[in-house]
Parts: C-alpha cells; structure tokens; sequence
C-alpha cells in the first residue's frame, strides 16, 4: 500500500510538473511571441524610416535634375532672346542712321543730323541750299507697332506746345586751357 501510496505522491507530483512545465511554456511562448511582434514592429518602423527617407532624398535628388534642367533650358532660351533683342537693336539703330539716305525721305540727307537720344534726327529743311525753312525732330521707329517711350513723348509734347528756344552760351575766358 505505501507503493500505491508512493506511486500515488509520485504521480501528482508528475501530474504538477506537467501543469506547471505547460503552463510555464505557455507563458514563454506568449512572451517569446510579444518579444516577436516588438522586435517586427520596431523593424517595420525602422523600414518604413528609411524608405521615407530613401524616397525624400531620391525626390529631392529628382526635383534638383529637372530643376537644372529646367535652369538650363530657360537660360539659354533667355540668351537667345537676348542675342535677338540685341541684333534687333543694333539693326534699328544702323537704320536710324541711314534712314536720311533711303528713297523716300522727304528731305535732303545732308540736312539730317543725327541725335539719338532723346529724338533720333533733327533735320534743318533747306540747310543745304543755305536757307532753312523748318526745323523738324525726328524720330524713327522700325518696330511693327512703334510707341514713344515716356522722354520721346514728352520731347513731342514741348515742341506741340511751342516750349522750344534757342540759347547762345558763351564760354568763359580761360576755362578751355
């Protein structure tokens, strides 16, 4: 009887270590599992970082090659403009100059005399033949659309209102050595 009862302690005690050893593996494997799932997600987080960090640079790194570019399309395109504007420029004003010598204007070339700014010619009608009659401010427009600028107008609009005169200045003794 003290073997049953032996075997009886012996098979409890059996039965306890296998409650207690399940028990116990369940618990390591619950933690063993939330130890995974911290580890899985700190590492998705650490992934999901980078790429939004790869993804910025590589944006950045996309947006300043179209920017360049860009830049260097519009420079040589703000270049070519420039060339046009100043072969244009230069163009009107040899014309200014030789206006005077083309067929068509009214009158005689060797009465021109050429300004530029703020009007391009004044012409002396009848210099030439020693008597003149007029005295005419020119000013010659090769663009499609000409406008006067701001100083051409108001030049036109002194001379519309007869605010012309005609001054003798004389220099003063000694001041041309």
């Amino acid at each position: 009887m003290i073997e049953w009862a032996v075997i009886s302690i012996l098979l409890g005690t059996l039965f306890l270590v296998l409650y207690l050893y399940v028990r116990q593996g369940s618990r390591i494997e619950s933690r063993a599992r939330e130890i995974f799932e911290a580890w899985q997600a700190a590492e998705q987080d650490a992934v999901s970082r980078w790429q939004t960090l790869e993804l910025e640079r590589l944006s950045d790194e996309k947006a300043k090659v179209l920017f360049e570019g860009w830049r260097a399309r519009e420079e040589e395109a703000i270049r070519a403009d420039a060339i046009r504007r100043s072969e244009s420029v230069t163009r009107g004003k040899v014309t200014e100059h030789l206006v005077p010598f083309f067929p068509g204007f009214p009158y005689d070339p060797r009465d021109a005399r050429f300004l530029g700014s703020p009007v391009d010619l004044i012409v002396f009608d009848g210099l030439a033949e020693g008597r003149i009659r007029e005295i005419v401010f020119a000013e010659i427009k090769t663009s499609r659309n000409p406008s006067l600028s701001r100083r051409e107008r108001d030049v036109r609009d002194c001379i519309g209102k007869r605010q012309v005169s005609y001054t003798l200045l004389q220099v003063p003794p000694g001041t041309d050595e």
